[in-house]
C-alpha cells in the first residue's frame, strides 16, 4: 500500500472500487484530470435527474435570450447576475496542470453570449427541425467558445445534482470528520425573484474547501459529441439528411466545383476553409448538423465510455503503479536538493522506469501509445507530489507557457519541457522555444525530454538532433518507450 496520497480514494481513505460502483471518476486532488461535462451527454441520458439537467439549462438560456431583447445594453449588474460563471473547480477536472483553479467564464464569455443571442445566437430555441435545443451552437458560430468553456457553463447547471450526489457519497461512505457543511453559493435560480440561490450541504472537506464528485456517464475528454472541428470535418455527411431541397443542391454543388479540377491539390485545410466559408453564408446548415447529432445520440454514450476509461488506465491506475515505483525505489517524496539537480535526477527516474522496469506500458492505452503531449505533463506532475520545490506550469512568463518550472527561489529555478518525437514542430521547438522561455524566466536551466514509441520516431529525433548540433546537450534527455524491443524484467538476469 503506498503512502503517497493523489487521488480521492488516498486522501479519503476509500476503496476506488467503492468510488467506481458508485458510478463516479476517482479524482486526483493534485491536480485536474483532463475531463469535460458534455451537455450532450445529458440531453441523450436515459436517468431522468440528467435529462431534467439539461432542461433547466435550456430554460435559462431562453430567460437570458428574454432580457437580451429586452435590453440594448447590459448594466455591471446584470452582467455579474446572470451572464458571469466561475468554474466549478471542487470537481478538479478540466484543463489546469497544477492544482485545480481554471479561468472560469468571465467578462468575454458573458458578453459574447449578450452579443450572440442578439446576432449569431438569435434563433436559439426557436429551431423547428430539431428535438431541443441544444447550448453546444454556442460553439459552432464562435471560435473563442470550446470545450472547456462549454463545460464550465454546464458544469454550474449540474452543480446542485453534484452536491446532493456527493453528499449522498459522503454519509454513506466518508466519516462525519471528513466532511463539514459548506455554503455554497449560486445553487438553484429563483425565476420569481430572478437570482441565485445558495444552498448548505454536508459533503468531503480539502484543505478548507469542499470537493465534488461527478458521474463518469456525462463526462468525455478529446471535444464534446457536437463540435465545430467535427461538424467542418464531416460537412458533406449531412447533405443526404437535409430535408431543405435548396440547401442540399447548394451544399452538393458547392463540394462538386471545389474538386472539379482534377489538377488542382486540395488540402485538408483548403477544404475546412472551404466549409467554413460556406457555413457562415449558409447558417441554417447548423441546425441540420444538431439534428444528424440528435439521430446519433447513442454514439456519444459509446465515446464517453471509451474517453473515461483511457484517463482512468492511464492517470490512475498506471499513474499509480508509477508513483508506487518512487516511493519504494527512491526518496523523491522526501528530498530538498538544489532544483536543477532534482529535475535531472527525476527525468532521468522517469526515463530508468520506462526502459528498465517496464515502465514503458504505463504510456500505452489499449495497446496504443499516448497521443498528447498533455498526458505526459499531467504524469511528470504527478511523480512530483511531495517534493518541497514549488513545481507549476508556467503560464504568465510573457513568451506562452512552458511545460514546467521547478524553483526553490528565484535563483533556484529550472524548466522542463517536454515533447513526444512524433510531434510535427519537434525541429522548430528544439531550435527556438525552450531558450526564448529560459530569458523570459531568467533562468539558464532547461531541459528538454523526448518520447519515442518506434525505431523511425527515434531516427527521427536524432537527424533532427544532429542537424541542429544537439546531439550531445546533456539536457536533451530521450525517453524510449518502445514495447517491441524490451526484454521483460523477470527474464533478465
Amino acid at each position: 500500500m503506498s503512502n503517497v496520497n493523489i487521488y480521492f480514494s488516498d486522501f479519503f481513505n476509500v476503496k476506488e472500487k467503492v468510488i467506481d460502483e458508485y458510478g463516479a471518476i476517482n479524482i486526483s486532488l493534485i491536480n485536474d484530470l483532463p475531463l469535460f461535462v458534455d451537455p450532450f451527454l445529458l440531453f441523450s441520458s436515459e436517468d431522468k435527474k440528467l435529462k431534467k439537467i439539461h432542461d433547466e439549462m435550456i430554460s435559462y438560456l431562453k430567460f437570458l435570450q428574454l432580457k437580451s431583447e429586452q435590453t440594448d445594453k447590459l448594466s455591471g449588474g446584470m452582467l455579474k447576475s446572470w451572464f458571469m460563471f466561475s468554474e466549478v473547480k471542487q470537481t478538479w477536472l478540466g484543463f489546469s496542470l497544477s492544482g485545480n483553479a481554471g479561468r472560469g467564464l468571465g467578462l468575454d464569455f458573458a458578453k459574447g453570449l449578450f452579443k450572440g443571442f442578439k446576432t449569431v445566437f438569435k434563433s436559439f430555441s426557436k429551431e423547428a427541425i430539431l428535438q431541443e435545443a441544444h447550448m453546444e451552437k454556442l460553439c459552432l458560430i464562435s471560435d473563442k467558445v470550446g470545450k472547456d468553456k462549454i463545460s464550465d457553463f454546464t458544469t454550474n447547471f449540474c452543480k446542485q445534482y453534484l452536491l446532493e450526489y456527493t453528499e449522498r457519497f459522503a454519509k454513506r461512505f466518508l466519516s462525519p470528520d471528513q466532511c463539514q457543511y459548506f455554503n455554497v453559493d449560486k445553487v438553484s435560480f429563483d425565476y420569481k425573484t430572478e437570482r441565485w440561490n445558495p444552498h448548505t450541504y454536508f459533503l468531503p472537506s480539502f484543505n478548507g474547501d469542499y470537493v465534488l464528485l461527478t458521474p463518469k456517464s456525462i463526462l468525455t475528454r478529446d471535444d464534446t459529441f457536437i463540435n465545430k472541428s467535427d461538424m467542418v470535418s464531416n460537412i458533406q455527411l449531412l447533405a443526404s439528411s437535409i430535408e431543405d431541397e435548396a440547401l442540399r443542391f447548394q451544399l452538393n454543388n458547392y463540394f462538386d466545383r471545389l474538386f472539379s479540377d482534377p489538377d488542382k491539390k486540395i488540402t485538408k485545410s483548403d477544404k475546412d476553409e472551404a466549409t467554413e466559408i460556406f457555413i457562415r453564408t449558409h447558417p441554417e446548415i447548423i441546425d441540420y448538423y444538431l439534428k444528424y447529432k440528435e439521430e446519433h445520440k447513442s454514439e456519444a454514450e459509446s465515446a464517453s465510455k471509451e474517453h473515461v476509461y483511457e484517463v482512468n488506465q492511464l492517470l490512475i491506475t498506471q499513474m499509480k503503479q508509477l508513483s508506487n515505483k518512487l516511493e519504494k525505489m527512491t526518496e523523491f517524496y522526501n528530498m530538498i536538493p538544489n532544483a536543477h539537480e532534482e529535475t535531472r535526477k527525476r527525468i532521468e527516474f522517469f526515463k530508468h522506469v520506462i526502459e528498465d522496469q517496464e515502465g514503458y506500458k504505463l504510456f500505452y492505452v489499449n495497446d496504443k501509445p499516448v497521443k498528447r503531449e498533455s498526458d505526459l505533463q499531467v504524469l511528470y506532475r504527478l511523480v512530483w507530489y511531495g517534493t518541497k520545490l514549488d513545481v507549476n506550469r508556467e503560464v504568465n512568463n510573457g513568451r506562452g507557457p512552458v511545460d514546467y518550472k521547478s524553483s526553490f527561489g528565484k535563483e533556484n529555478a529550472t524548466l522542463v519541457e517536454f515533447k513526444l518525437a512524433s510531434n510535427s514542430k519537434l525541429k522548430q521547438n528544439l531550435e527556438n522555444q525552450v531558450e526564448i522561455y529560459k530569458a523570459a524566466s531568467e533562468t539558464s536551466n532547461a531541459f528538454k525530454v523526448i518520447l519515442f514509441f518506434s525505431e523511425n520516431e527515434y531516427n527521427k529525433v536524432t537527424r533532427v538532433l544532429f542537424e541542429l548540433n544537439l546531439t550531445n546537450d546533456p539536457d536533451i534527455i530521450l525517453i524510449d518507450a518502445r514495447k517491441d524491443n524490451k526484454i521483460s524484467a523477470s527474464n533478465v538476469k
